[in-house]
């Protein structure tokens, strides 16, 4: 998931947080509509899709009420297309644009998160997937447009509550198709969904990949400090429901930080110590948060182990994926936890042997803690040739010395390139019209 960017006033910790509501589902032109309304500039955003190099292609804003609410539609101008784009040229596009390094990186992590689930629904390659829907010229300024527009409002967290992926039949490139779609369906693997009584496709390729590339952790409104909400629609309406994405924005100042973390375990007794040596090392590589292995005695007294791993949920499958291909078990187990964790940022101190890197936690309280990275001080260690023990003890000591968080060299950008690697990139490459955008033969999502 994200990297955060901590800010700090008198009163303690302050972080920008966003909470995702999607009453009625998700879609890219929804989302660029709320961040706009929430306070990102149109003006920048504009600017940005202009720097695509898409001729004659223009955002278009308008306020209408939906369901008896003010809201901001987002609409794309642009001229008859015929072009199938793979994510080479994806890629071509957004490199070639305005856009700062963070914004490309947001963007291209959308765009990846649906082109793997589109490959692997296709069972083809990554490269040679044929974006006929989100390779579309307003599925593509969905995209860049809500990547900038996140940028603008500086949001360093952010929260969804549960989407709901809608339900019925929908018609794609490939004939009539349940709702949710294959390629949607494969995005939204270790997301909360919601159940919504409509008939619709609610949440779009795009809308997927937008939160499992945004968002931090699944829930309710957390406890923050609202300083604007922005409410973007969809082209369907509905009579029951108004069809708005709403975006809340705003500081939170807490000692810990809240997130929903997902435990998997499975019981081995037939696979040795190199074996599961070898299985945390791949578990680690693809996103684990913590691992650990238990000794245990399984039924007639056979010695075993239990190989525990934490995990975001936007990564279970990948995690999974690992454990049942590199351990040949029959099942693995799932627990959905929540966890309260300090905030942390990466540092340096200076020893007289060199640069350690460590890692800063804090709270609101004001007290700090300082731990080195180990593979940081072996590494001096095996250079300088000496103890270990000496270069931890070292860093600390510099740590002390130098006052802590005011004079350590900040390492971590904190960027939101979402961890979120979330897994991303998946898309419909069919010819799926969604992203809420009421073009002639695009489905028009929520």
């Amino acid at each position: 998931m994200a990297g955060f960017l901590f800010l700090r006033d008198e009163s303690g910790v302050v972080m920008r947080t966003a909470w995702l509501e999607c009453a009625t589902g998700i879609s890219g032109d929804m989302t660029l509509a709320a961040l706009i309304d929430a306070g990102a500039d149109p003006q920048v955003v504009r600017s940005a899709i202009q720097s695509l190099g898409l001729p004659d292609v223009r955002l278009r804003l308008e306020t209408v009420i939906k369901g008896g609410f003010r809201s901001l539609q987002a609409m794309v101008d642009h001229p008859e297309q015929h072009a199938h784009r793979h994510l080479a040229d994806i890629r071509a596009i957004v490199d070639r644009s305005a856009l700062t390094v963070r914004q490309k990186s947001l963007a291209l992590q959308m765009f990846q998160v649906i082109a793997e689930a589109e490959s692997r629904v296709h069972d083809v390659s990554v490269e040679t997937i044929h974006f006929h829907e989100v390779g579309a010229i307003d599925s593509i300024v969905d995209i860049v447009g809500t990547a900038v527009a996140f940028d603008l409002l500086k949001i360093d967290r952010v929260v969804c509550n549960a989407v709901p992926p809608g339900r019925g039949f929908v018609r794609i490139d490939h004939g009539i198709c349940p709702v949710p779609t294959p390629g949607t369906a494969e995005i939204l693997k270790g997301i909360p969904l919601a159940a919504v009584p409509l008939d619709a496709e609610l949440t779009t390729p795009t809308g997927a990949a937008i939160v499992k590339v945004l968002a931090d952790s699944f829930g309710p409104l957390p406890a923050l400090t609202i300083e604007a909400i922005g409410c973007g629609c969809g082209t369907m309406t509905f009579s029951q429901r108004a069809n708005v994405l709403r975006i809340f924005v705003g500081t939170t100042a807490a000692a810990v930080q809240q997130e929903t973390v997902t435990l998997l375990e499975t019981t081995l007794d037939d696979v040795s110590g190199e074996f599961v040596g070898y299985v945390r090392e791949r578990l680690t590589a693809v996103g684990a948060l913590d691992l650990w292995v238990t000794p245990v005695q399984m039924k007639k007294g056979r010695p075993g182990v239990i190989i525990s791993c934490l995990c975001r949920p936007a990564t279970v499958a990948e995690l999974e994926a690992v454990l049942f291909r590199e351990t040949g078990t029959l099942g693995v187990r799932r627990l959905q936890l929540e966890r309260s964790i300090r905030q942390r940022e990466q540092v340096t101190v200076q020893t007289v042997w060199g640069p350690v890197l460590g890692k800063r936690g804090w709270g609101a309280d004001a007290m700090e803690t300082f731990a080195p990275e180990f593979d940081s001080c072996a590494a001096v260690a095996a250079g300088a040739g000496i103890a270990l023990r000496d270069v931890y003890r070292a860093a600390e000591a510099a740590w002390t010395m130098a006052g802590g968080a005011a004079r350590a060299e900040q390492t971590d950008s904190h960027d939101h390139s979402h961890d979120h690697s979330h897994d991303h990139s998946h898309d419909h490459s069919h010819d799926h019209s969604h992203d809420h955008e009421g073009r002639q033969g695009k489905r028009s999502g929520s």
